[in-house]
Order: structure tokens, then sequence, then C-alpha cells
């Protein structure tokens, strides 16, 4: 089996002056894209960005925070629609794989089955002030009025190079992000709400896919972004990775006495435009996880595992009040089997994307180091589970 890349010794990136150089030892855009690397996954194709974004409506923005010698972390911010989400919230439904989280406003989401403000992913202990800022945020927007919020803040543990107890992320960084939000290619790996968080023991961040149904299936777009933080055995398009680069869950118990056992979290928002309800977002949902399954996780005892799915589409969007019933069209079930396909597929390529485009992250606390991509394609073309890069689009 190929080794992992040792961990450069703290003391070499421990220094205030030198920090900021450590934290990023690869620039990300000399990095593929798992389907540049010739990572093709699932049979249908993605939409022109493969990216959330390609969901009409729907920005993303990142705030970056690197300061000192432990602060390595961020927010990254998902607009959903258009327009003040109070007066007007959109579909929504949270299904939770595995509940070891802190997700604030889930309950009023399964309650209604709507979404009334952005959805932010943050460090573990910063939920609390992002949602503080972001209820400031909301209360800026256009037509809004004295009303109680329930906002929507994510989150996964990235500790191990972040000191997350020092509560990084506040309104400053918040309001970053939200206000930078916009369509187009998203920024991934190392970055926003990923800048300090692992995937499978090596560098994880943020990652987004995309697929568009044909028109017999109805043409629409499922797009997918995760923060990945969550452990397990790697595996890529059916190749086991992880056992062949010699760093898995369990390793150690298996090959010692000693309990090596690794937990972690993720976050997965799907978008979609195709007309659903909450009840049709809540099927939907359950398929991020079939995405998740096959990239080797197990969803750990102590993993917070939380899809959060929405429709943007315009035609089920309602008033938040109306003295008369509001009419909404929505898909039957039997049309929902691509969407399901479509977001497992997606889901599952957001998550190779993130690892793939992560770079190397050290702090005084430790070290992340990226996964070594030419052992990783050597395994992938030893198992038959990559294409070559030019045939790819």
């Amino acid at each position: 089996m190929i080794q992992p890349q040792l961990p450069i010794p703290r003391l070499l990136c421990g220094y205030l002056l030198f920090a900021a150089a450590c934290a990023h030892a690869q620039p990300a855009d000399e990095r593929p894209r798992a389907r540049e690397a010739g990572v093709v996954v699932g049979v249908f194709e993605p939409g022109p960005l493969n990216a959330i974004t390609d969901v009409e409506g729907v920005l993303v923005g990142h705030s970056t925070v690197i300061r000192g010698d432990d602060i390595r972390t961020g927010v990254t911010a998902i607009i959903p629609a258009p327009g003040n989400l109070y007066t007007h919230p959109i579909p929504a439904w949270i299904h939770v794989g595995n509940g070891y989280g802190k997700l604030i406003g889930e309950t009023q989401v399964r309650e209604f089955g709507e979404i009334e403000t952005p959805v932010l992913l943050v460090c573990t202990l910063c939920v609390w002030s992002a949602a503080n800022a972001l209820k400031e945020w909301m209360y800026e927007q256009p037509g809004m009025g004295e009303h109680t919020l329930n906002p929507i803040v994510g989150e996964t543990n990235d500790g191990r190079v972040n000191n997350m107890w020092a509560d990084p992320v506040q309104r400053g960084e918040v309001f970053e992000a939200l206000n930078n939000a916009a369509g187009g290619p998203v920024a991934e790996g190392s970055v926003g709400a990923g800048t300090g968080t692992q995937a499978f023991g090596w560098k994880g961040g943020i990652g987004t896919s995309s697929r568009l149904l044909p028109t017999d299936l109805g043409g629409y777009t499922i797009g997918v972004l995760v923060q990945t933080n969550y452990g397990g055995v790697l595996e890529i398009n059916g190749a086991p990775v992880g056992q062949e680069l010699g760093d898995y869950s369990f390793r150690a118990s298996l090959e010692s006495d000693d309990q090596d056992q690794e937990d972690g979290s993720i976050m997965m928002v799907v978008a979609t435009d195709a007309p659903l309800d909450s009840r049709g977002l809540q099927r939907l949902s359950m398929r991020a996880m079939m995405g998740l399954a096959r990239t080797g996780s197990f969803a750990s005892n102590g993993s917070g595992d939380y899809v959060i799915a929405f429709s943007a589409n315009p035609s089920v969007r309602r008033p938040r009040s109306s003295a008369v019933p509001v009419a909404t069209e929505v898909l039957v079930n039997e049309a929902m089997s691509p969407l399901f396909a479509a977001t497992a597929e997606a889901t599952e390529e957001a998550i190779y994307n993130a690892i793939f485009k992560a770079t190397t992250v050290t702090s005084a606390r430790g070290e992340l180091s990226a996964i070594p991509l030419d052992e990783v394609l050597e395994i992938l073309r030893e198992y038959r589970a990559v294409e070559p890069a030019q045939a790819v689009n």
C-alpha cells in the first residue's frame, strides 16, 4: 500500500510570522476538479458550471478567516432565491442522517416545510454568533419589519487546525459572505467554511456539483454543495482509495491493539429548480445520503450528517400571509426517480471536488494535508475508475 504523506512538524509553521504562508501550501487553481482529472460520476451530465449555482437564482459567497497562528476557518453563505425570503419563503426540508451536531433552525423547517433565511455553514462553536449576524443581515433587507426569524446555520468541527473556541466568525465575516454571494463558478476546497475541515483524514472543505436532467425527464437541475469533515474508508468510483493509501477508519484497530476511529460531520445543501413541496424535498434529501455513502462514509456515531434541501422554482414559492388559499403545482411521485438519481450523483461528485481542490492547511494546532492526487489517480487507473482527462468535458 502507498503510505500517506507525513505531516510537517508543527514547529515549522507554529510562529505567527509564518502561519499565513503555511496555510495554503499549493494554490487551489493548480489542483483539478474531479471531472477535470477524469473522474466521471454517474450517467447524467452536469450543468454548465457543475455547481449549485447552475440552479437559477442560487447564490454562494465565502469569507475565509486566517488569523494569527491558530485561526483557520470561515463562513459559506447560500442564498436560495432572490427577494425577501421571510415574506416569501421557499419550500424546504432538513434530513438528519446522524444527528450529532448543531444545526440551528431545524425544527421550524421540519414543521412548516419552508426556509425563510439564507443558509450559513460555519465551524461548530461559531453557529450562535453566525445566527445572530444572519438575523441582523435579514433585518436590513427591504420589506422586513419586527418579526421573529428562523436562521439556518449548520456546522462541522474544524478544531484540528482551528481555534474555534475563540468564536472567530462574527458579524463582519457573515456580512462579507452574504453581501458577496453571487452566481457563477464556486470556489472549492480550503475556502470559506471549508478552510479548516477534513475528509477521510486528508484535507477536505467545500465542494459542489450539479446534474441537468434530459428534457424527456423534466429538464430540471439539481445542485449540491457540501462542507466535508467526516471519516470512513474513502472510495472514488468504487476504487478503494483509502485502503490503498493506508489511511482509513479503524486501521489501527485492525493492525494492532490501539483504537483509531475517525469521527466527523458533513453538511449537504441540495438545490433544485424542480417544482417540489416539502414532502418531495424530504424524499429528495434522503438520496443525498446515498451519494455520501458511495464515497465510503458510514455515518459514524460522532458524526453530524445533515441535508438541507430546497426548491428554487418560483411556482412553488408562496407568500407568508394570504387571506385566500394559494395554489401550487408540484411533481407527482412517479416523476421523482430521475431527481433521486441526480441528487446521489451530484452529492458524490461534490465530495470528490472538495477533496481534489483542497490545499494543505497548517496552524499551530496541527496540519491537514492535501490528498496526493498523483497517487490517487494512479490507484484509479489501476482499478479502471478514471477516464482519460482529455476525453472529459
